[in-house]
């Protein structure tokens, strides 16, 4: 097992443990998410002219790092808020933590390196598939 398993494994247990988790990413990467799912996520990196940023992360090569104030102009700082709330920690921590997950996380969730046509699902599904993905 990789790192990369290692702490993919300690996010789905903290997933699993904390709604508040559960419901940040499902905000962020869900199709019925506040953030129109990885399509939309995608959309927002493009427009801060990060999109070769996220688009490592979808694509099989190396993913390309992102600061957490990089993280934060690209969700805008009511969004970060919002995640943090529902985290319960303050916003800085949250873009922090977000920007170390994130990568890792749509790396996963993409495996043939390239976004999935219908988006990764909503909340429930995707969280589900992440979980399946992680036990093998």
């Amino acid at each position: 097992m990789g790192l990369l398993d290692s702490v993919m494994g300690a996010v789905m247990q903290q997933v699993q443990s904390q709604g508040g988790l559960h419901d940040a990413l499902g905000s962020l990467l869900a199709n019925d998410g506040e953030h129109g799912g990885l399509d939309g996520l995608v959309e927002k990196f493009n427009q801060a002219g990060l999109g070769h940023v996220i688009g490592s992360w979808i694509g099989s090569g190396q993913n390309l790092p992102i600061s957490a104030d990089q993280l934060q102009a690209v969700l805008g700082s009511d969004a970060v808020a919002g995640i943090a709330a529902k985290l319960g920690i303050d916003p800085a921590q949250a873009s922090g933590q977000l920007a170390s997950l994130l990568p890792g996380l749509v790396d996963k969730l993409t495996p043939q390196g390239s976004a999935p046509a219908g988006g990764l699902g909503n909340a429930g599904d995707l969280l589900g598939a992440l979980g399946k993905m992680l036990q093998k």
